[in-house]
């Protein structure tokens, strides 16, 4: 783990010679693991590790459309220095959209950023209209001396595995296995704002968050979350993403209570929530009495799976 991880957000020069992971890395899942940790591999030969990469999706920017991110940028940046990366480079897509593929990789990687090793994944592509590939970057890496890692597809039983099957995943609700795929829980960070206080009158208080806007919606309905407060203190949470048929407000919400924790009003405060796994779809029930038994059932849910999952992870 590196605390000391240094984000640049410009192409500026190396002063020590360096090993590149290249790739945007949506979700950092564990095909993106790979080819981060063959460039962090770069440090016994005395090289930098530093992971080249964009603070926005290119295919968004190119097709004008939302990213649909499986991570925010700031929980990117988390993963990478715990991985081991120490320079991060987040540039402006545009600023290198135009430029020529060979240019690209002689200029900015070998020239500016100081490549000895090239680390990507087997579909890597790069420069003005994507003309560049692995193919191109091994020549270009044989002509200059550099090592060059083309790491392959990480298979699972749904196929290869791409940050566009994970999405899909989540879409559907199936957090757990996404989980599994992206090496770390989906989730979000994000500040702790007033709601209805309806759960207050029903006993079960909930911490309502607003969506990110960058990331994938998950399915609608209930999950089992493992709530982190700013102290590191983890909690089991009963999530709810979704609108409120029952009480008739529609705007999409995060709500999260945790039927354990007892102390000060989280009012303001920012709590990171991860969903560990589906419980049920959203439901409109006939009462708020059957609404308030519901919860309660899914809190038993919650907390075996809460407790299976602290349990796993040590």
């Amino acid at each position: 783990m590196n605390k000391y991880m240094q984000t640049f957000f410009e192409i500026l020069p190396e002063k020590i010679n360096t090993s590149v992971a290249l790739g945007f890395f949506d979700g950092l899942h564990i095909g993106h693991r790979k080819v981060i940790n063959e460039a962090v591999q770069g440090r016994e030969n005395g090289l930098v590790p530093i992971c080249f990469t964009f603070a926005q999706s290119p295919k968004s920017v190119l097709s004008g459309q939302p990213q649909e991110a499986l991570m925010s940028l700031e929980n990117k940046k988390a993963v990478l220095s715990e991985i081991g990366i120490e320079h991060l480079y987040m540039c402006d897509f545009k600023s290198v959209v135009d430029m020529p593929a060979r240019e690209f990789a002689e200029e900015t990687l070998i020239k500016t950023l100081k490549a000895k090793k090239l680390c990507c994944g087997f579909n890597y592509t790069f420069g003005k209209n994507g003309e560049g590939n692995t193919k191109m970057l091994e020549e270009i890496c044989k002509e200059n001396g550099i090592e060059l890692k083309v790491l392959p597809p990480v298979t699972e039983k749904e196929g290869v595995v791409s940050s566009t099957l994970i999405r899909e995943l989540v879409k559907n609700g199936d957090v757990r296995r996404a989980n599994e795929l992206l090496g770390s829980d989906f989730g979000f960070s994000g500040e702790v704002v007033h709601g209805q206080h309806l759960g207050r009158e029903l006993g079960t208080p909930t911490l309502n968050q607003a969506l990110h806007d960058e990331l994938v919606v998950p399915r609608f309905g209930v999950y089992a979350s493992c709530v982190t407060l700013a102290d590191g203190r983890k909690f089991c949470g009963v999530t709810n993403i979704g609108v409120k048929p029952t009480v008739g407000k529609f705007a999409p919400l995060c709500e999260t209570w945790m039927p354990d924790y007892e102390g000060e009003e989280l009012y303001g405060k920012t709590i990171d929530v991860r969903l560990i796994k589906f419980i049920r779809g959203e439901k409109k029930f006939s009462s708020l009495d059957e609404l308030k038994k519901a919860i309660f059932d899914n809190a038993k849910t919650a907390k075996n799976m809460f407790d299976e999952k602290i349990k796993s992870d040590n």
